[in-house]
Order: structure tokens, then C-alpha cells, then sequence
């Protein structure tokens, strides 16, 4: 594999970053939004899923 000198390399990063395309203030927020909202979602679900199980248990090991 070839080898590049510091220089090119420092180049060639700036070449790259330049062809980023860096979000915008309002697309980062919507995605902070969404997934703040999708952690709370999920975190309902399985505190129901958790409580149905618990209460399903319960209820079964009452019997005996």
C-alpha cells in the first residue's frame, strides 16, 4: 500500500470534509425530537409488556 506524506494527507481530509453534507440546525432538532420520542415509546411498551407480565405471574402463582 502506498504511503502519503503528511501533507497530502491533510489535502486529502480537506478534499473530503468539503464533500459533507452537514445537517441543518432545524433537521437536527426534528431528530433529536423523533428519537426522544421514540426512547419514551418504547420505554411505555415494555413498562406495559413488564406489568402484564408481573400481574400475569402474580395471578398464576397465586393459586398455588
Amino acid at each position: 500500500m502506498a504511503r502519503t506524506n503528511p501533507l497530502q494527507f491533510m489535502q486529502q481530509v480537506r478534499a473530503e470534509t468539503s464533500k459533507v453534507v452537514w445537517p441543518t440546525r432545524r433537521e437536527t432538532l426534528v431528530t433529536t425530537v423523533m428519537v426522544f420520542a421514540l426512547a419514551t415509546l418504547t420505554a411505555i411498551f415494555f413498562f406495559l409488556v413488564d406489568l402484564l407480565i408481573r400481574t400475569g405471574l402474580s395471578g398464576l402463582l397465586g393459586l398455588f
